[in-house]
């Protein structure tokens, strides 16, 4: 049975670099290409950046949701960080998080769409 899990990493990117690239990159990794029909075939999940609360900090902070099985976690988990180290920034961490109580409505969405 499908599970809601959070993955979270921090970005630098390079100069003139799409933001949504990252999150388009994540979406290659688990679907093989960032505009495909629904639904995901491994995890159906969603990709959303925010800047570092930082004064004169250029990181961005990437939030993955995403449900699967759990025996699969760790394969999404691994496309994840493979899509995040190789694109165009810098990869400064990336690993499981906490799923915020605010993101269950979201998390719930996910679990209804079907693999």
């Amino acid at each position: 049975m499908r599970q809601v899990y959070a993955h979270q990493a921090t970005i630098v990117l390079a100069p003139g670099t799409d933001p949504g690239a990252p999150g388009a990159a994540i979406t290659v990794a688990l679907c093989g290409h960032w505009e495909h029909e629904p639904p995901c075939p491994l995890a159906p999940h969603h990709t959303a950046s925010s800047p570092v609360d930082e004064p004169d900090d250029d990181r961005l902070r990437l939030r993955v949701l995403f449900a699967t099985e759990p025996n699969r976690v760790e394969e999404v988990r691994g496309r994840i960080d493979a899509a995040l180290a190789a694109g165009d920034w810098q990869l400064i961490d990336s690993g499981c998080a906490r799923l915020d109580p605010a993101e269950r409505p979201h998390g719930r969405r996910l679990l209804r769409r079907n693999p």
